[in-house]
């Protein structure tokens, strides 16, 4: 197999003219470049570099490339474990995007009369598409919105006085006016890229090698442990390596919905409750944007709708059931000569170091493709 052209964005979406597909594909391909290169060996010990991992579009894929799927629940773990109550942890999910983690986000729209949920957005678009989509062509920005927010939208509302998209605007910050991309500071493709290249890294402590998911994240840091995302993809790609692998993310390079399951929901017609679950954004296979919407001529809405017994009456309830995914490509089975690392990441002591590691373990991207630098740019889960 040859290697590819270039990058495709993220649900082959088809917002980007050409000029702007070019940017979104050199994006791309420096930023695995720069997770194959790896934090400074001489501020950061043992994680670099990260040479089991490639990039599509320098190296070939040989001919026995498998394709392996990591999925996980879109319900924020770290809320889960920390919470006393179903009802509890759905309320804290509910109450604000920046506890939303696991590379999925969602608002609610209400009845303002009965306050039954009559809408659910949930997306796992990445908020790098979009400062360089906003770069490329404002007034489709704009467009989108209007399409998938609100007609009320103005450009005001998205773009500050100079000009620059501000991700975190009045229709994309809240869980209850819209979600159009994520926002949660640690839910980004620079975020997932790394933590791919950083989990390609075999570790063999004290002469025995590490093989489940919290050993591996632990030793590794490449991500939060509570999470249900982080440890599972650390730990999967970590297993292709173990088998002396070369690992590249599949193209299109991106987080993706993977499904919804719908066992033990029942509406009050009979109708199948996964009818309502509707793809906006992002083909048949790579899917970015859904929505959770009853038609307004049935009769009933989101709120009538339960799950086991209890009505929806929150977005979380639904996210317990939506599970995220992303591809990666595995070949040359068997013929990576690179030696496992044999101690764990770590931090110089010397203040000056540490202050400088600390600034690549959650640096910012500084490939130049973001409308500004911002919390979301961050390229490293913490």
């Amino acid at each position: 197999m040859n290697t590819i052209n270039s990058y495709g964005p993220p649900g082959n979406l088809d917002d980007l003219d050409d000029t702007g597909l070019k940017a979104w594909s050199m994006f791309i391909g420096d930023s695995v470049d720069q997770a194959i290169k790896g934090p400074d060996p001489s501020q950061v010990l043992n994680d670099s570099p990260r040479s089991q991992f490639y990039d599509l579009t320098k190296t070939d894929t040989a001919a026995d490339a498998q394709q392996a799927t990591v999925t996980w629940t879109a319900f924020p773990r770290r809320i889960k474990v920390h919470s006393l109550s179903d009802i509890q942890r759905w309320q804290r999910a509910d109450a604000s995007r920046d506890v939303q983690d696991e590379y999925c986000e969602w608002s609610v729209t209400r009845d303002p009369a009965s306050g039954k949920i009559t809408k659910v957005m949930f997306t796992c678009e990445g908020p790098e598409y979009w400062n360089l989509l906003a770069q490329s062509d404002p007034a489709k920005v704009l467009q989108l919105y209007q399409t998938h927010i609100s007609p009320d939208v103005k450009h005001g509302d998205l773009f500050g006085a100079t000009g620059t998209y501000q991700p975190r605007n009045q229709w994309n910050d809240s869980t209850s006016h819209g979600a159009m991309h994520l926002i949660q500071a640690n839910n980004t493709l620079g975020a997932e890229i790394e933590l791919a290249a950083a989990a390609t890294i075999v570790r063999n402590i004290d002469g025995t090698e590490l093989t489940t998911d919290q050993d591996l994240i632990q030793c590794s840091r490449y991500g939060e442990p509570e999470r249900n995302s982080d440890p599972h993809i650390g730990g999967a790609v970590n297993a292709l390596a173990r088998q002396k692998a070369d690992i590249a993310l599949a193209d299109p390079v991106g987080l993706y919905f993977d499904d919804l399951k719908t066992d033990g929901w029942a509406t009050p017609d009979g109708s199948d409750p996964k009818s309502y679950w509707t793809r906006r954004r992002g083909d048949e296979s790579h899917p970015v944007r859904f929505v959770y919407e009853v038609p307004q001529d049935k009769g009933f809405t989101v709120g009538d709708i339960t799950i086991n017994g209890t009505p929806i009456q929150y977005g979380a309830q639904i996210a317990d059931y939506i599970t995220i995914r992303l591809s990666a490509v595995a070949c040359r089975f068997g013929q990576s000569t690179t030696p496992p690392k044999t101690a764990c990441l770590q931090v110089p002591t010397a203040p000056a170091g540490a202050a400088e590691a600390a600034r690549h373990i959650s640096s910012l991207s500084a490939h130049g493709y973001h409308a500004a630098p911002h919390p979301t740019s961050r390229t490293r889960r913490r």
